[in-house]
């Protein structure tokens, strides 16, 4: 049985509607996400560093439109990992949890992979939206479309921009 490793933070949750919400909040300024393309997230969002370590800031992420049930028909096919970074934001790591419990119940604690790089995960197909971790990874790179990553262009990664076109190709 193949080994899907899906990211969390980009992949399976809005990690940039959270930004711009919380953005927002803090400053009254509305972020259009059509006008990032090819921006660090760090140029785009001043308060991210702050807006990451806040309390609530993972566990209230939204989830990306059609991931739940792609994952629910993937984890029936394959052997399936959640793998995100979370040591840089200790906070993140308890919010990650209990937000895939919340919104994947399917997922077991034992196909979530909380860590600090991702250099150490081997497997048959990787789905993440940097390409630092992709380019370590020696299976199939799926790059999930975000506005950082939209101008990069890879032969190695093949560029996926939903969760029904990963359906398709898995």
């Amino acid at each position: 049985m193949k080994k899907v490793i899906v990211d969390m933070d980009g992949v399976m949750a809005d990690v940039y509607h959270q930004l711009a919400k919380f953005e927002k909040r803090d400053t009254g300024r509305d972020i259009e996400l059509s006008e990032l393309t090819g921006r660090p997230e760090i140029d785009v969002f001043p308060n991210g560093k702050k807006h990451v370590n806040e309390v609530g800031f993972f566990r209230t992420l939204p989830v990306m439109k059609g991931s739940r049930e792609a994952l629910e028909y993937l984890n029936k096919k394959y052997e399936l990992y959640i793998v995100s970074a979370g040591m840089e934001f200790p906070n993140s790591l308890r919010e990650k949890y209990d937000w895939l419990a919340e919104h994947f119940p399917f997922i077991t604690w034992e196909q979530i992979v909380l860590c600090g790089s991702k250099k150490v995960v081997s497997g048959d197909v990787m789905i993440d939206d940097y390409p630092k971790n992709l380019d370590h990874f020696d299976g199939q790179r799926l790059i999930f479309t975000q506005p950082h990553n939209e101008l990069i262009e890879n032969e190695t990664y093949k560029r996926v921009h939903s969760w029904e076109e990963i359906m398709n190709i898995l």
